[in-house]
């Protein structure tokens, strides 16, 4: 992490993460990057359904492979880079046959590393393999939950799961939330932990800087007139008065559980997250 001197107000608690270990000077590949249309949280309609949102830096965002579907072809990492789309780093690899893409970059993947994707690969950090062969105890990252569909759990910076067994055709994976699941054994999954564990600890600082992130500012309800939030009015600073927060509409929040009883998944589902 960098800190700053508290050469102003803004400055005295701003933090970011060190970009040393990125590769200097690398661009985006033209053609493994887009721009993406800014809707701001507005629907097809064009009306705010996700408060908060606009504004920002202009961003690109890179085609990142999840799939990782070029099986037992080995490939050189070519560049590490900071990708504005999502809070891990990427890594740029380049195939013996010369084709390149982006993957997420794991910890500890260095420049010129080789790494491979086949069912018969080494257990080593930043290769992908089927969970059937990963021994238990193993960190992975960028896990399939339905075979060919692509990473779909664990792809945000410093976090991995972890797996606990390997029985009658499923494997038993400890999430990051500490929710455990079965996942048929027969899906890809990539070996480490990843990259940008430090991300966490980021301390905005000033307004300003949220705003680049395209955060527009949030105004607490307590500071809301009655007809504006169930929290709202009271002179000075008055407690909620109501007996479960609530959202600006009177939607309970607090423990409330959100998740479907009848979804698909459930069955798969060991041991909830605390």
């Amino acid at each position: 992490m960098k800190n700053y001197h508290p050469s102003t107000p803004s400055r005295r608690h701003l933090t970011v993460v060190t970009y040393s270990l990125l590769t200097k000077g690398a661009r985006p590949l033209k053609g493994l990057s887009k721009r993406l249309k800014k809707h701001a949280g507005r629907n097809n309609q064009g009306r705010i359904t996700v408060r908060h949102q606009g504004g920002g830096n202009k961003i690109l965002y890179r085609l990142v492979d999840f799939k990782q579907d070029k099986f037992d072809i080995p490939a050189k990492l070519e560049t590490l880079e900071y990708d504005p789309y999502r809070s891990a780093f990427i890594a740029r690899v380049i195939f013996v046959d010369g084709e390149r893409r982006y993957i997420l970059a794991p910890q500890g993947l260095k420049i010129g590393d080789k790494i491979i994707s086949s069912a018969e690969a080494p257990l080593v950090v930043g290769n992908r393999t089927q969970l059937k062969r990963i021994p238990v105890g193993t960190f992975v990252y960028n896990v399939e939950v339905i075979k060919g569909r692509g990473g779909k759990l664990v792809r945000s910076a410093g976090s991995s799961a972890q797996v606990l067994a390997n029985e009658n055709g499923y494997t038993q994976i400890q999430l990051p939330s500490k929710e455990t699941r079965k996942i048929p054994w027969d899906n890809y999954a990539s070996l480490g932990q990843l990259s940008n564990p430090e991300h966490n600890s980021i301390t905005i600082g000033k307004a300003g800087r949220s705003r680049w992130l395209n955060i527009r500012p949030t105004v607490r309800g307590s500071a809301m007139n009655p007809r504006d939030h169930p929290y709202g009015g009271g002179e000075g600073r008055s407690k909620r008065g109501t007996k479960r927060p609530k959202t600006k509409w009177g939607k309970i929040t607090g423990g409330h559980r959100t998740r479907n009883k009848k979804k698909w998944s459930n069955k798969f589902i060991i041991k909830r997250r605390k």
